[in-house]
């Protein structure tokens, strides 16, 4: 009967393209009029009404295969699910991400046949929402000595812990929980277990805290104490080690984050444009003035470089790619994406001034909307470092120590290492300070970047939007290199209020 059904629903489907403009339509009418109402409101979370219009257009549907009665887990419509969604608001885009990139897409690839029929079908009929909870208070980029346990019992697994900065806190029907195995001597073990875990079936997460962040105030965050019991088949079952599927679920995640981003880059770009045009100064208008003509420029690089990475990303994270080893992919993805959102937001908040600092206005919110981006999935320090990490661990295992040697003959940079042959000719250490390792990892990831730009160009995209981005990109490279040469081992002076209060020393 399910696949009598499964045909049915796929001739049935509706048109992407007009999918995607009804989902649009909704948005424009419900963010254009209620902007100041609730998104700038310091109440967490959604008036259910507006959920309600958001929901009824099933955008988590791109996430849920068609046999379930989604649209059937094709990444690129995910990314464009994603990009009009932040296109009109970034936490909206980041709830529909959390709900498909860290529930629903881990639940297609490692969950059990027996939850998946129930869960999704209340995703898709009872506007159900799911998260994510990882992170814990002592173990934020630290996930691998998490300490919340399970321990196997009659009526399933029994697990206790306490969570933190999970969106959706309080708000989810549905969470997966990452935990560690205990055993009989309350050793924890080494691998790192997932289940699904129902707030109305299994109850067992108190809410201790709700925070207030700074932004993002649509999204709930808090602290979550749990003492939970779940079934048996709640259990994602790994393709070889629990580590491995979660650094599938994160890279795949990570690889996501230019849906978010470039609804997000192409308002500001908008926006700026739009602003410049109209806004006179010195009886010109803003877009005249050679400043401002750059800053704008550096927002069209982003834009082009963002849709560089949705086609990588189509390409080369579909549902049936395992990306437990995409690190350098991913991280560069994750890490260009979320600084390039801060950067273009910075920039339009520049370029209109003093009224961008009003709490509604779009260029300030996106500011601090934007900044969590850089920090969570990873700190941005932290991932630079890995990307660098993971180049030098291949150059060492390849007996190379000139980086262009090694760049040119690479799959991430076959294409871009040429453009930048003086900038990349150079022998690196082995071993670098840390301070070294991200800033390397910084230049590297713009190299990396401009592969996918090249990619992006010979497909057919705009030609000037092209190399508008290989320039900006090939100048951030550079100035990355020279910093990374230039790096000094500064330290930090503990005690440093003696002799230092400068009004004792006036004349």
């Amino acid at each position: 009967m399910k696949d009598q059904d499964s045909t049915i629903i796929t001739k049935q489907k509706e048109n992407f393209s007009t999918y995607l403009s009804r989902y649009e339509k909704t948005l424009t009418e419900l963010f254009s009029s209620n902007l100041n109402v609730f998104e700038t409101s310091v109440n967490r979370g959604i008036p259910g009404l507006v959920m309600r219009d958001i929901l009824e257009c099933k955008p988590l549907s791109v996430f849920i295969p068609e046999e379930y009665e989604g649209r059937g887990t094709d990444t690129a419509e995910c990314l464009k699910v994603l990009e009009v969604s932040s296109y009109h608001s970034l936490p909206l885009s980041l709830m529909v991400g959390i709900n498909g990139a860290l529930f629903l897409q881990p639940l297609s690839l490692y969950g059990q046949e027996s939850k998946k029929e129930s869960v999704y079908y209340d995703f898709i009929h009872n506007r159900k929402m799911g998260g994510l909870m990882i992170t814990e208070p002592g173990y934020g980029s630290d996930a691998l000595h998490m300490q919340t346990s399970y321990t196997e019992s009659g009526n399933g697994f029994d697990i206790k812990g306490t969570k933190h900065w999970a969106g959706l806190t309080g708000w989810a029907d549905y969470w997966l929980l990452t935990a560690r195995k205990q055993d009989d001597k309350g050793n924890l073990g080494r691998d790192i277990d997932f289940f699904i875990h129902s707030t109305q079936a299994d109850g067992g997460i108190e809410v201790e805290e709700v925070f207030n962040n700074l932004g993002l105030f649509m999204l709930p965050y808090g602290r979550n104490v749990i003492d939970t019991t779940v079934n048996t088949d709640s259990k994602l079952v790994p393709r070889t080690t629990g580590v491995k599927m979660m650094l599938d679920i994160l890279h795949r995640s990570r690889m996501q984050f230019p849906g978010m981003a470039m609804g997000f880059i192409k308002r500001n770009l908008d926006e700026a444009i739009s602003h410049c045009k109209d806004r006179f100064v010195g009886g010109k208008s803003l877009l005249e003035y050679d400043q401002v003509q750059e800053r704008i420029s550096k927002i069209q690089a982003a834009f082009t470089t963002c849709s560089a990475m949705c086609a990588f990303t189509s390409i080369n994270a579909s549902m049936s790619h395992d990306l437990a080893r995409a690190d350098i992919q991913a991280n560069t993805i994750k890490t260009l994406m979320s600084d390039y959102m801060q950067e273009t937001s910075q920039s339009l908040l520049q370029l209109v001034g003093a009224k961008g600092y009003k709490q509604e206005h779009i260029a300030g919110k996106g500011t601090i909307d934007s900044r969590p981006f850089q920090i969570f999935e990873g700190s941005n320090d932290i991932l630079y470092q890995q990307i660098t990490e993971s180049v030098v661990k291949a150059m060492r295992r390849a007996k190379l120590t000139n980086l262009f040697s090694f760049l040119k003959d690479h799959e991430l940079s076959a294409h871009s290492s040429s453009i930048l042959k003086d900038t990349l000719n150079f022998d690196i250490d082995y071993t670098l300070s840390q301070r070294k390792l991200v800033e390397l990892g910084r230049a590297l990831s713009r190299v990396f970047s401009m592969n996918f730009v090249i990619q992006l160009g010979e497909s057919g995209f705009r030609s000037d939007l092209i190399q508008n981005a290989l320039n900006h990109l090939a100048q951030e490279a550079g100035t990355h290199i020279n910093a990374y040469a230039g790096k000094q081992e500064l330290s930090v002076i503990v005690d440093y209020t003696e002799d230092s209060n400068w009004a004792s020393y006036l004349k």
